[in-house]
């Protein structure tokens, strides 16, 4: 398979899991939420700031999906091992550890101010575990592609 035809898949795979995210976003956890306030009426108080808090936790991802495009960018140039796709695969490391601290602080204010059940808790630290791991992927996928870079410049550079 040559670069371009790699690059059109992963496109199509990045654009199917940014709407698949959109639908989940902005479609699913309003209705799970609909249905949660309705079966705990005592924390319906805190549906809409359920809902603008994942929101906000959606940014971080998109931002993500945006790097992972000029990640994409660069591997149809041919040019997968660069220091550039090493620091964009860097910066989603960061926003994901980011998005998870963000995501279980948040979590744990909506539970102390009693807007929150524990099932939904729950679902938030596994949430939270997915997500650095996720994230540990692509610390590790960044360091790789670093040193891969530095051998195909060392190696451009004897010939």
């Amino acid at each position: 398979m040559d670069q371009k035809k790699l690059a059109l898949w992963l496109r199509a795979i990045l654009a199917g899991v940014v709407l698949c995210s959109l639908v989940v976003y902005f479609v699913l956890v309003p209705l799970w939420g609909v249905r949660i306030a309705a079966r705990h009426p005592e924390i319906d108080s805190g549906f809409w700031p359920w809902i603008v808090f994942i929101w906000c936790t959606a940014a971080p991802c998109y931002l993500c999906a945006f790097w992972g495009w000029r990640i994409i960018s660069e591997i149809r140039r041919d040019n997968s091992f660069s220091h550039i796709n090493a620091v964009y695969l860097r910066r989603i490391m960061k926003a994901l550890l980011f998005d998870a601290a963000f995501f279980f602080a948040g979590n744990v204010v909506m539970v102390l101010l009693d807007w929150s059940e524990l099932s939904v808790f729950v679902t938030a630290v596994l949430v939270c575990f997915l997500v650095v791991a996720v994230a540990t992927a692509a610390a590790a996928l960044s360091h790789l592609v670093e040193k891969a870079a530095l051998l195909r410049e060392e190696n451009e550079s004897i010939i």
